[in-house]
């Protein structure tokens, strides 16, 4: 199949993902809204206590599971080894059976040692089951993953957030009803508890889903099985130690990559509650409006978590093949495309952050704050998709030690900024130096990821048509969304209103200039989701330059440095997944 075929496959499946991941952030944004309402700032600060602590153990014992399975799946797929992917998947199931049973009854029996606050224990052990459940439907994403088919993973998704979302406004809100007779803090936490049950009614309801879709595929994966004619079979122990072999490396590197929320917030309490001496109920607060910021900027880094769980397998693929074009051209083509979304959503969300917090999140004594953390987060919506996207290319060629070292490097330098700021600078902007905290990190990873990769691959960017001209386009937009926004806001005060009307002229902006500009050729627009048709657009305005075949899209260092395909190590070397 031509390269560039197989790159619009990637990008098609990663744009099935994006769309299911946008969705799902928009659910979860929706129902946040009147979560906020039922709980308060305080209320939503103790379930954000409680579900980062959660998160924190769900990434050590099943988080990591889809990206892991389907790398290592997707390796004996490529060599038809089908009897030995089945057996992959099965041990891989044994795995987070035991590991995620322990982490659940860790934390519901230790959730006092994960959050420093007390009315966010008891929403932390409503939690605890739902660890099991994420480890088992992790491994059936990871499986379908494998095969490139990335629909049952989005749907389950899908479904998952609107049962999480029904079930969480429904159950805060008869709980915290039930206990009005309480003091309010506990009136709260109650609620909060109320919102972690819809979180676990969402998982088993997605779980049941991708087993029913095991069962109607079983059979022709069995009969695939059969008819594999591989001469050996790996033995269970080997299979063991492969998964464990990869996913502790994924764990680890994931682990620290997404640990900076957590760790965040066991400083931010910590140095407030006991070196600032300030109340537990005003910390939560703060956390609750913080938390709304960072919602919000999650929605657009869908697109690179969906591009980087479509790359892992095909760039896996690649590299066990010796293709190391195949393996560039993937990176350029899927950096580009994001970069393309992250950057304009960057500058949209920052010049329209207060508009946009007032939509989802209306309460008037905590807008003006809660909309600047926003506009200080902006920014790390471009260098989390960044760093996001390239801890999925060094996980794929098999260097699992960098991501873990340069997220590690990151933390420790951002701990110890945030730690310092808070000790050191006036304690009322505390809110401001969690969120910078978080910016800096982002920006961290994303260089020393980009070094990484540089290094290993002896691959660079294209920055044109990657970053300056999508930059350059986005600056523009970002002038005519917010002119555009204050001036019909001024004419009709509706602030819904004026805020469509200012998205949707970006939108067409940014599309004119970024195609005008020449950032786009035609292959790469009609490879994407609905590109077809965008490009059919494009042509009747005028705006769609000449293109050529195929997309090269990086820069190949100089012949003393070419990558010896020779000395790429065997696919199947254990020692090499670990040796950097």
């Amino acid at each position: 199949m031509p390269q560039s075929k197989k790159n619009d496959g990637m990008i098609m499946q990663a744009g099935i993902l994006a769309v299911a991941g946008i969705i799902v952030r928009i659910i979860g944004l929706l129902y946040n809204s009147p979560m906020a309402v039922i709980l308060g700032d305080e209320g939503i600060g103790y379930y954000n206590m409680a579900y980062n602590a959660y998160t924190i153990v769900l990434l050590i014992s099943s988080y990591s599971i889809p990206s892991a399975i389907s790398k290592v799946i997707a390796q004996k797929l490529a060599a038809k080894e089908y009897r030995n992917a089945h057996r992959i998947f099965k041990c891989a199931l044994i795995y987070v059976l035991v590991v995620g049973g322990i982490a659940s009854l860790f934390v519901f029996f230790g959730a006092g040692l994960l959050v420093q606050v007390e009315y966010a224990v008891l929403p932390l052990k409503v939690l605890a089951p739902t660890i099991f459940f994420s480890g088992i439907l992790g491994v059936l994403r990871g499986y379908f993953q494998a095969h490139r088919s990335m629909v049952q993973t989005s749907l389950s998704q899908i479904v998952e957030q609107i049962l999480n979302a029904v079930f969480s406004i429904l159950m805060a809100y008869l709980l915290t009803k039930a206990m009005s007779s309480r003091p309010e803090s506990e009136q709260l936490s109650c609620g909060a508890a109320g919102g972690a049950i819809g979180t676990g009614v969402g998982v088993l309801t997605a779980l049941l889903f991708m087993l029913g879709m095991y069962a109607l595929n079983r059979k022709m994966i069995l009969r695939r099985v059969k008819r594999d004619r591989t001469p050996f079979d790996d033995s269970y122990g080997e299979v063991l130690k492969m998964i464990i072999m990869v996913v502790t490396p994924f764990i680890l590197s994931t682990f620290i990559y997404n640990a900076n929320v957590f760790i965040n917030q066991t400083i931010y309490e910590n140095i407030l509650m006991r070196q600032k001496n300030l109340a537990d109920t005003l910390i939560a607060s703060q956390m609750g409006i913080a938390g709304k910021a960072v919602k919000i900027s999650n929605i657009p880094i869908a697109l690179a978590s969906a591009m980087a769980t479509a790359l892992i397998p095909g760039i896996s693929s690649d590299f066990a093949r010796r293709d190391l074009d195949g393996v560039k051209g993937k990176v350029a083509k899927s950096m580009k495309v994001t970069m393309l979304i992250a950057i304009p959503a960057a500058v949209g969300i920052g010049v329209l952050a207060k508009p946009i917090m007032w939509v989802l999140y209306p309460q008037k004594s905590s807008i003006d704050l809660s909309s600047a953390l926003l506009s200080v987060l902006a920014v790390s919506v471009v260098f989390y998709s960044m760093s996001t996207l390239s801890n999925a290319v060094l996980q794929s060629i098999g260097k699992l030690n960098s991501p873990l070292i340069n997220a590690a490097l990151a933390l420790a330098i951002q701990s110890g900024a945030l730690a310092a700021m808070l000790l050191f600078l006036d304690e009322s902007y505390a809110p401001y130096y969690y969120i910078i905290a978080m910016a800096c990190y982002s920006l961290l990873i994303s260089i020393f990821n980009s070094i990484s990769i540089r290094k290993n691959l002896k691959y660079r960017q294209e920055m044109g048509n990657t970053f300056l001209k999508p930059f350059l386009s986005a600056a523009v937009m970002g002038v005519v969304a917010f002119g555009v926004y204050h001036g019909l806001y001024a004419l009709l005060p509706v602030n819904i209103l004026a805020l469509f009307v200012s998205v949707v002229v970006a939108v067409i902006v940014y599309f004119v200039l970024v195609i005008r500009m020449g950032a786009m050729t035609e292959d790469e627009l009609s490879g994407m989701p609905k590109g077809k048709m965008l490009v059919r657009i494009a042509k009747k305005l005028h705006l769609m330059k000449e293109t050529r075949d195929g997309y090269d899209g990086f820069n190949e260092m100089d012949d003393s440095d070419n990558f010896d395909r020779k000395k790429v190590p065997d696919i199947e070397d254990a020692d090499y997944w670990l040796d950097d």
